[in-house]
């Protein structure tokens, strides 16, 4: 998918970063990804948009909460913002900010699942979502790392009429997410590895041309890299940690 004006109703549509220094961020992912920021504004909050070669790919606000970790959040595109976390309540969600609305870009809520995953629904009006999709340096792929699949299938097939498709089996399974016979997003079991501190989240890939690069440059800029530049069978990807500490992925797509 290149340039797009609308995604559909139960698809992730956009992804933002919670970060304790936007001007900080701004320059790292400018640096790193050759990303701009138009100027943020007081009645958002300094929330500022970024672009890839003129097109919007992803924001960047303060942290709501001086407590909240920096992190990436997903967004899921619906018609109805207020009807879906209504849904979500009754499927075992927890509404974290009920439904507002955004000046005339649409309107937002955050919704954690029962699992403790923390994601975004975005009702679009003026704003649809990413402009681009799939091309580099843009968001290509969602993912949820979860230690109750199972209740994760329940809960998202339940909101967004999510049809879970897992291969594999074991600490090697892995489940893709479709929406009318389309792959939409992905899921896996949080590895045992994994300290029981950092809660079930949501991770965003943006496509690269040079996974090798991009880490490289990614740790001089001051980054931590998570897992390393790997091979797997859709492509190479690797795992990142931004100085903020906000984690994210990329990935060249085989």
């Amino acid at each position: 998918m290149a340039d797009t004006t609308t995604v559909a109703a139960g698809t992730p549509s956009w992804v933002d970063l919670g970060s304790p220094d936007v001007d900080a961020s701004v320059k790292f992912y400018g640096e790193l990804f050759g990303w701009t920021a138009d100027p943020g504004s007081p009645e958002f909050g300094g929330y500022r948009m970024l672009r890839s070669k003129g097109k919007q790919v992803a924001g960047v606000g303060p942290l709501m909460n001086p407590q909240q970790p920096p992190a990436w959040t997903t967004y899921v595109s619906v018609d109805d913002a207020r009807v879906t976390s209504d849904k979500a309540k009754k499927a075992g969600g927890q509404v974290l900010v009920e439904t507002m609305q955004v000046g005339d870009a649409g309107s937002m809520a955050i919704i954690q699942d029962p699992t403790g995953a923390v994601f975004g629904l975005w009702q679009p009006d003026q704003h649809k979502g990413s402009e681009v999709f799939n091309t580099p340096v843009a968001p290509t792929w969602n993912e949820l790392s979860t230690r109750d699949v199972e209740a994760a299938k329940r809960f998202y097939s339940a909101v967004f009429g999510w049809d879970p498709h897992t291969h594999g089996e074991g600490a090697q399974a892995y489940t893709e997410w479709h929406l009318s016979g389309k792959s939409i997003g992905g899921m896996m079991e949080t590895p045992a590895q994994v300290p029981a501190a950092v809660p079930p989240y949501w991770l965003t890939y943006f496509a690269v041309a040079d996974p090798d690069a991009i880490v490289k440059k990614a740790q001089e800029l001051g980054a931590t890299v998570i897992v390393p530049a790997t091979d797997i069978p859709q492509g190479r990807f690797a795992v990142l940690s931004d100085p903020a500490g906000a984690t994210f992925a990329i990935i060249k797509s085989a």
